[in-house]
């Protein structure tokens, strides 16, 4: 579906550079779409990215016609598109972050997604923002943001779920207000309480019940705290219901099934950027990073229908199989380059 919201006038546009990061194996370029479409010149692809204006409302347009918009679940993360040899003094949106890949700070562009998994099993990103510090902004407040956007958009997930950075209590509290439901990571050294008055850290509760106990969070009121083993140690989640009185009504299959759906945006940031192409731009300005990154988010959407549609088993059999048939050829020296190593 083309992007109705502004079009361009430039001869390349959004669908050809999607399908060029879909099927490029190579570091993505102006100068390399330009030498694979010999009728598009580098300055075509430059003016593209420098004069479009997409914005995360065009990306729930794309999606939104395909997924239920009911009853999902939604979750929220952010990860690190590394530039390692770009200078921050030069690109737009460069910084350092802390990279959960690499366990260190490495510099890059800060990528925030709003994740949505329907009750027919799409998933799909509906909103996102680019960290730019001259927003005067933190991930937090980019979250509560794209949250608030995407209700108002029509979206009505059941859940909203995300990791232990995003699940501060002025967060806790805004959902509570959306009357959301929720699950979210927390740190070990979280403050709880099972008795009014006596707090200490989640990682020392005693008496666990399968895994599971109902506490209050200090400052906030009371969760459903579940527990979960992760490389010999336990992570720690708390979930709670819009109407109080259902909290006893949440089960550990319940906490399973949702933390599952969460974890489809960890693979989806791994598709981004194997499949997609999401890091790989070379240029320097805002808006054509911006809009090279919504191309790869338009991408994976178009893997994600392909997909749901029976077209693909994965979102990386394109990759896979585009080139089975030049490999094949040029094995066998049916190309003119195969001609020549077999002779």
């Amino acid at each position: 579906m083309l992007i109705k919201s502004k079009p361009s006038t430039a001869k390349c546009n959004s669908e050809l550079y999607t399908s060029y990061l879909l099927s490029d194996p190579r570091n993505t370029s102006c100068t390399r779409l330009s030498d694979v479409m010999n009728n598009i010149s580098h300055d075509s692809v430059n003016r593209f990215l420098e004069r479009e204006q997409f914005e995360p409302k065009d990306l729930f347009e794309e999606v939104k016609d395909s997924i239920e918009l009911v009853g999902g679940i939604l979750s929220v993360d952010d990860s690190v598109l590394d530039k390692p040899y770009m200078n921050p003094k030069k690109a737009a949106l460069i910084g350092n972050y802390w990279s959960g890949k690499h366990k260190c700070i490495v510099k890059g562009v800060n990528l925030i997604t709003l994740f949505y998994t329907d009750i027919h099993g799409a998933s799909v990103p509906v909103s996102y923002r680019l960290y730019d510090k001259s927003h005067g902004k933190t991930k937090n407040d980019y979250f509560i943001d794209m949250l608030k956007e995407v209700l108002l958009w029509g979206l009505v997930p059941s859940w909203v779920t995300g990791d232990s950075w995003y699940s501060s209590i002025g967060n806790l509290k805004e959902i509570r207000k959306l009357n959301l439901n929720f699950m979210f990571g927390i740190e070990m050294n979280r403050t709880i309480s099972i008795e009014r008055g006596q707090y200490i850290q989640v990682q020392k509760l005693e008496d666990w019940q399968a895994d599971e106990q109902t506490v209050y969070l200090k400052e906030y009121g009371m969760v459903k705290v579940f527990r979960q083993i992760y490389k010999k140690s336990y992570r720690y989640y708390i979930m709670s219901a819009s109407d109080l009185d259902q909290l006893p009504d949440i089960t550990k299959m319940d906490f399973e099934r949702i933390h599952a759906a969460h974890w489809s945006i960890e693979r989806y940031h791994r598709a981004l950027k194997q499949v997609c192409h999401v890091e790989h731009f070379q240029v320097r300005g805002k808006r054509q990073i911006h809009n090279h990154i919504f191309c790869a988010l338009k991408g994976f959407v178009r893997l994600e229908l392909m997909r749901l549609n029976k077209i693909i088993a994965h979102w990386y059999e394109i990759q896979r199989d585009l080139f089975l048939d030049s490999i094949r050829n040029f094995i066998k020296g049916k190309t003119n380059y195969g001609s020549a190593v077999n002779a």
